[in-house]
């Protein structure tokens, strides 16, 4: 966390919410910003069947809402995936801080900006990619490697987490990975997945 972004947290007001909760409704007007100081929320959107898609989670030291401070609609839905304490900042609480620290103004900007590159990433992977696809990145992105030359994501994401990430139903997920276990190439733990050799490029 930056020192303006601690500076802002002290002008805010503390609030602790229990696991599970809404905290921004997708298509309300808010003007309040969530500094997270423990615990991790997800940003998320339903679909008109029901399915989830996440857009990102995070955790201490992040900050979520920025997007509604421009009076607009909120873009996604935020909960709660565990216990949280966080600090909520209003926008004429936000204004009064970038008068006086204006650097913050710039770090408000670059967050904008890496989530557009980030959108772009995603919508570009969902055109270009099928399941599979987006799967092997995700897994590839998220498995470090090991002294014995096979890479391993601990804790891995769940097969519904994995889903709702990548814009596809738990079922094909659960699907394709064991898939690419009975092939060899991933050995599936109780929170870890090891990757034993590269991904193939197509399944």
């Amino acid at each position: 966390m930056s020192d303006s972004l601690r500076a802002l947290a002290r002008r805010g007001e503390l609030k602790r919410i229990r696991r599970g909760v809404q905290i921004i409704t997708e298509g309300d007007r808010g003007d309040t910003l969530y500094i997270v100081l423990s615990g991790r929320l997800r940003a998320y959107s339903v679909g008109d069947d029901d399915r989830e898609i996440t857009y990102a989670t995070y955790g201490a030291g992040d900050y979520i809402g920025e997007m509604g401070l421009d009076g607009g609609l909120r873009s996604a839905n935020v909960e709660t995936l565990e216990a949280t304490l966080c600090v909520v900042v209003t926008r004429p609480t936000l204004e009064r801080h970038i008068q006086e620290h204006p650097q913050f103004a710039f770090e408000l900007l670059a967050k904008v900006i890496r989530l557009a590159r980030v959108a772009t990433l995603s919508l570009r992977q969902i055109a270009l990619n099928d399941v599979y696809g987006r799967l092997r990145a995700l897994l590839d992105s998220v498995a470090e490697p090991r002294p014995d030359g096979t890479r391993v994501a601990d804790p891995a994401p769940s097969h519904l987490e994995m889903s709702r990430s990548l814009g596809c139903s738990r079922p094909m997920i659960s699907r394709v990975m064991k898939d690419l276990e009975r092939g060899g190439y991933i050995e599936i733990g109780r929170r870890h997945v090891v990757l034993r050799r590269p991904l193939p490029a197509k399944w």
